[in-house]
């Protein structure tokens, strides 16, 4: 309380300290807003714009605008705005671009341990399983041994995104047996080529937006991208009717984001926790997002478009499991290649054999509650 008995210059001096006072509590209530210039980087993804891959590529790109505080903004762009989609890589390490959202698999022709880095043989319990071992089983750092002294490109990359098993894709015709891979003309990436070639497939390489296209014009005979959701906006039940599920092609794959090293490096390091962060949490989030979205576009192909979809067959499968023996076997005579699987294979027995033994079998549970007459 103020002494009211104090002679006025007293009291006036306490009330000028006061009023200082709370211009500085004012000043220390405002938000901290810094007042940097803002910088803006081209971010290219290497998916066409309707795809729900794009989408995830903007979900990465709004979380990184809204954490950093307005001295970073990305600009979002779609394959093809500046380079095609397998030409990101190149783009980012020139600095055309500034980074990019894409597969470490589209990068095989570079390096066929690439795609062990996303789409790996399939050995890991599911993408998580591979996320879990990039960053704590010593995949990160083979990665980044990879991209700094073996192929010496002027990027940094991060992992995220955890997709499910992949489809075997789509048919004018199912296939039922193994043998009818001899020779079918057909469309995959990374490590899954040459596992294809083994089973006796011609494997086209193509990116996303080009393989409906080829398709419909018989360029190709079948062929695998993704997820229902994409699968459907892409077009694919218009050109095909027989959608075959499950395959150890691509057991599990995860996305890449890429940045121009010199770029990412000459950020404060407050700006690099933002992106390192942002690619985890839309990790979690993508990984939520599709089990609303796989299984509705799945179910309304199905509804609605007249599509087929049908389990691959067990020999099917059986045969893929023993061409990917092969494809390792020979692929191991590069030391650096080995490296990586012996890191992957370590992991996988131990982390792998715990789950399996660990968890109730899923199956069991969702057949008492769900597939009761």
């Amino acid at each position: 309380m103020t002494d009211q008995n104090a002679p006025a210059p007293a009291r006036r001096g306490f009330l000028k300290a006061a009023a200082v006072g709370g211009v500085g509590a004012a000043v220390l209530a405002t938000p901290n807003v810094s007042r940097a210039q803002t910088v803006t980087w081209r971010f290219q993804s290497t998916w066409p714009q309707r795809d729900i891959f794009h989408e995830f590529a903007g979900d990465f790109v709004s979380r990184v605008n809204a954490m950093a505080g307005g001295r970073l903004r990305m600009e979002l762009l779609a394959a093809g705005a500046v380079v095609g989609a397998f030409q990101l890589i190149d783009a980012v390490s020139a600095g055309t671009l500034d980074g990019g959202h894409g597969v470490s698999a589209y990068w095989f022709g570079k390096n066929k341990a690439f795609s062990l880095f996303g789409t790996p043989p399939a050995w890991f319990y599911d993408a998580n399983s591979y996320l879990a071992w990039f960053y704590y089983g010593g995949g990160e750092a083979l990665y980044n041994e990879l991209i700094s002294q073996v192929l010496r490109v002027n990027v940094v990359g991060f992992q995220t995104g955890p997709m499910p098993t992949q489809p075997l894709g789509w048919f004018k015709n199912p296939v039922q047996n193994a043998e009818q891979l001899r020779g079918l003309k057909y469309r995959t990436v990374g490590l899954a080529t040459d596992l294809f070639n083994a089973l006796g497939a011609a494997v086209t390489a193509l990116p996303g937006g080009e393989i409906v296209p080829a398709l419909e014009r018989g360029v190709i005979d079948g062929a695998e991208f993704n997820n229902p959701s994409s699968d459907r906006v892409l077009g694919f039940p218009d050109v095909a009717k027989n959608y075959m599920i499950q395959s150890y092609h691509q057991n599990t794959e995860t996305f890449e984001v890429l940045f121009n090293k010199a770029k990412f490096d000459g950020l404060p390091a407050e700006l690099k926790a933002v992106i390192r962060h942002s690619a985890e949490a839309a990790s979690a989030d993508m990984s939520w997002k599709q089990q609303l979205r796989y299984p509705n576009d799945l179910q309304q192909m199905a509804a609605t478009q007249g599509v087929n979809v049908q389990v691959t067959p067990r020999p099917v499968l059986e045969a893929q499991l023993r061409a990917w023996d092969g494809v390792i076997r020979n692929l191991e005579s590069d030391p650096f290649f080995k490296k990586v699987t012996d890191s992957q294979r370590e992991w996988c027995r131990r982390v792998s054999a715990f789950y399996l033994r660990y968890q109730a079998s899923p199956a069991l549970a969702y057949n008492h509650f769900f597939a009761r007459g």
